[in-house]
């Protein structure tokens, strides 16, 4: 009987999964609004696990070189957060003092040579037009409607215009709106790293009372390596942005290139982006070098796809691949396919992504080899 009763509620729940995702399908306006609405009031809290998950990283680490004793047993946590916390704001702070006088000295020096340039360009307009002594005659033969030009600009403008005003008031809100899921976010994160312990246990309490055993083991399981995987991605990430920067910052000062220690912090915090983050770098510091000399910039560009080279196919999948545990190929497989589906947000989740699934996969794999009793000599190299 209690065999039957079992086997009828599951028919029930797949009967009730169908009937719900046959609802779903014919009304998916209202269900991607209503899922629009949840997401929208999430948010802050969504926010502040990912900034307690980047957070809990360092404060691990910083946690685990505290003292043990009962007198510290309450002030480690608050102590490790406190700490974590004034090591991000440093970090944060010294990357804004070195790059911002490079900004500044960069700024002046681009006023300073603009006047230069504009004769440069008029030199060059006066060598073109010498050349080409047809541009004065076709210009000659032109006929322009000087009243329809101003009336259809004044048009322009007036949509431009209203256009910007209410492009400024959505802006400004969004601003607001952003700055408050932050903030609230942030809070509810610090809420979460120091009781930690306790809401995990709370959750695996929730999924042994909910679910059968062996597919809450098989949860934690995944959870935890998840876990693993996506700080150990994290870690990576950073030392490989810091092996970019360096390697800038020492190849721009020996071929003499001005705004090395610049260029190469902020291609360091832009290549935290994978792949692509160290492109906006490079446009950045092409600028500010072809400002002084537009030879050295284009050297800059040479400079810039050869380490990039390097970096794409050796440094990056052999320093963020061992880290999450997955092979080199399926790190560059895993940040084009992020990128095709999900732009630059799909390329930083795509790689522990991929790193979770391939463990998962790999033990599923190895099991059902050792089940089916398979000889290691028919699938191991010949």
């Amino acid at each position: 009987m209690d065999w039957n009763r079992n086997q009828i509620k599951q028919r029930l729940l797949v009967v009730c999964g169908g009937v719900a995702f046959f609802c779903a399908l014919q009304n998916l306006p209202a269900v991607a609004l209503a899922l629009r609405w949840v997401l929208g009031v999430l948010s802050p809290f969504l926010a502040g696990g990912a900034i307690a998950f980047v957070l809990n990283v360092p404060m691990r680490a910083i946690e685990a070189h505290l003292p043990s004793g009962k007198r510290w047993k309450r002030l480690r946590r608050p102590l490790a957060l406190i700490l974590t916390l004034a090591a991000m704001t440093g970090v944060v702070t010294l990357a804004v003092c070195v790059v911002s006088p490079g900004i500044g000295g960069a700024v002046r020096s681009i006023t300073s040579q603009l006047p230069a340039a504009i004769q440069r360009m008029q030199a060059q307009l006066a060598e073109l037009e010498a050349w080409l002594p047809q541009l004065e005659t076709l210009a000659s033969d032109l006929q322009f409607d000087w009243k329809a030009l101003s009336e259809k600009a004044v048009s322009l403008a007036r949509d431009w215009g209203g256009g910007l005003v209410s492009s400024g008031g959505v802006l400004i809100g969004g601003v607001v709106s952003g700055v408050s899921t932050f903030v609230i976010g942030l809070i509810f994160s610090f809420y979460v790293l120091l009781q930690k312990e306790r809401l995990a246990r709370q959750g695996r309490q929730v999924l042994y009372a909910l679910f059968p055993e062996s597919w809450a083991d098989k949860a934690l399981e995944v959870l935890r390596l998840s876990g693993r995987t996506f700080s150990s991605f994290l870690s990576g990430q950073c030392v490989e942005a810091v092996i970019l920067g360096a390697l800038f910052v020492a190849a721009m000062t020996v071929f003499r290139m001005p705004y090395a220690l610049l260029v190469g912090v902020l291609i360091a915090l832009t290549a935290l982006i994978p792949v692509v983050g160290a492109f906006i770098g490079c446009v950045v510091g092409a600028l500010l070098i072809a400002v002084t000399n537009p030879w050295q910039a284009a050297g800059f560009v040479v400079l810039f796809l050869v380490i990039q080279q390097i970096e794409g196919n050796l440094i990056y999948p052999h320093v963020v691949g061992s880290s999450v545990g997955l092979p080199s190929i399926w790190v560059l497989a895993a940040v084009t396919l992020g990128g095709k589906l999900m732009g630059v947000a799909g390329m930083l989740f795509f790689i522990p992504l991929c790193s979770v699934l391939y463990a998962l996969f790999r033990g599923f794999v190895k099991a059902r080899l050792k089940d089916r009793r398979v000889p290691a000599r028919k699938w191991r190299d010949p």
